[in-house]
């Protein structure tokens, strides 16, 4: 019984021993975030606004 107690406590001891530590640091450089966005919304608009302005102009196209 005795050898069974000091490999209990020794495998306590040792799992003790091993707690993991987390530490939250910040970056040393900044972070950066590259955005390769095309953007075209303009173009569009004008371009719809030109066949809304035809359309209306010519109601029997369609």
């Amino acid at each position: 019984m005795y050898p069974k107690l000091m490999l209990t406590a020794g495998l306590a001891l040792y799992l003790l021993g091993c707690t993991p530590t987390v530490k939250v640091e910040p970056p040393d450089k900044p972070i950066e975030i590259n955005l390769n966005v095309k953007i075209d919304h303009e173009i569009r608009v004008k371009v719809e606004k030109d066949i809304d302005e035809l359309l209306s102009e010519n109601k029997e196209l369609f």
